[in-house]
């Protein structure tokens, strides 16, 4: 049985790698983003072209033309229903035909692991500044192992139907001194998380990476400590689950114990 491995690259950029298929998460490449500035870690130093791009929502810490243009090779694109269009002005029509656009319970399939859409209890417009609507998701990613990357979400009734999982990749706190609530998960709410899915492996992001300008002595423990801190009531909720608190360029690598798909 082959391993599972995957690099936190801050926010919710990650480079999973899973039966011989790689997969990059609502990549953010560059250290400034609008008001945000990258405030602790490397820019991401991705090893070669993924096999695919997941996007969660169209936020646009998430869905980053311009980190998009930089991602190497011809990844397929996979987006929130409705987002095509959005990828065809932004990036142009031969972007726009490597687009692959999901639903909640649509999946599909690309090299050796299935993508599917899941629900995320968060916000799927661009904006206050733009008209353009969809809906946000998680992804579970199956292949050698079973892994759930939440996007933004905050709690909701079905996420327990997403496991028994090999790794959750939760994200824990955001990028400025307030949260939005039922739109993010806190470091509490996020152990809640997950107990409910079940999962062997679990991997905080999210937090600690972008700050808005001018605010960094502004509520600092929202930070950095919501990812420890999530590792401490996870203990609570979730004993059984491993936590581990990656920094930024690091990587967690393990060996599910039971094929995807095979689990009760």
């Amino acid at each position: 049985m082959g391993e599972t491995s995957v690099t936190w690259w801050g926010h919710s950029t990650m480079w999973l790698a899973d039966a011989g298929t790689t997969v990059l998460t609502d990549p953010v490449l560059t250290n400034r983003l609008a008001h945000l500035r990258r405030m602790a870690g490397p820019a991401p130093r991705l090893p070669g072209p993924p096999d695919a791009v997941l996007l969660s929502h169209l936020h646009a810490d998430h869905f980053h033309l311009t980190s998009l243009r930089m991602v190497p090779g011809h990844p397929t694109l996979v987006v929130p229903r409705g987002s095509a269009g959005f990828i065809a002005k932004g990036l142009g029509r031969a972007a726009a035909e490597r687009v692959v656009e999901l639903s909640p319970g649509d999946e599909t399939k690309v090299g050796n692991v299935t993508i599917r859409a899941v629900k995320a209890a968060h916000p799927g417009d661009r904006g206050p500044w733009s008209n353009l609507r969809s809906v946000a998701l998680g992804f579970v990613v199956e292949g050698t192992s079973k892994t759930w990357y939440a996007g933004d979400t905050g709690l909701f009734d079905e996420m327990s139907a997403l496991g028994p999982l090999d790794l959750a990749l939760i994200p824990v706190g955001g990028w400025g001194p307030t949260l939005h609530a039922h739109e993010h998960l806190d470091p509490e709410q996020a152990a809640e998380a997950l107990r409910r899915v079940r999962a062997t492996h679990a991997v905080p992001v999210h937090y600690g990476s972008f700050w808005p300008v001018g605010l960094g002595r502004v509520r600092q423990h929202m930070f950095g400590e919501p990812g420890p801190a999530f590792a401490r009531f996870a203990a609570e909720k979730a004993p059984d689950a491993q936590v581990r608190v990656l920094r930024q360029g690091e990587t967690l690598t393990f060996r599910p114990a039971t094929p995807a798909g095979d689990a009760a």
